[in-house]
């Protein structure tokens, strides 16, 4: 199973994008959590977090969007295509 997940892993074009996309993200959450603690003005901090909290919300869009178009494109028949599009219906509403 382990291996199987690598596989699918490498298969996802965009999860290299998506993982510095979070690191990043990482990065900047623990910037604005010492601006909390240094006592910085309210709205630079509010800025901040909702820059914080759109980087994700796209991260998430990306890695869904991905991971819908390799499922999809990698259903060949009719039984598989109904498994991913029951996953589809379920991961999207995440997005």
């Amino acid at each position: 199973m382990g291996e199987d997940r690598i596989l699918i892993m490498e298969a996802h074009t965009e999860n290299k994008i998506i993982l510095a996309r979070l690191r990043r993200v990482s990065g900047h959450l623990v910037k604005v959590i010492e601006m909390i603690g240094s006592d910085t003005e309210h709205l630079a901090i509010a800025q901040q977090l909702q820059a914080v909290e759109s980087a994700i919300t796209n991260a998430k869009k990306m890695y869904i969007h991905d991971h819908i178009e390799h499922c999809l494109a990698n259903s060949k028949d009719d039984r598989k295509f109904v498994d991913k599009l029951k996953e589809f219906k379920e991961i999207s509403k995440y997005l």
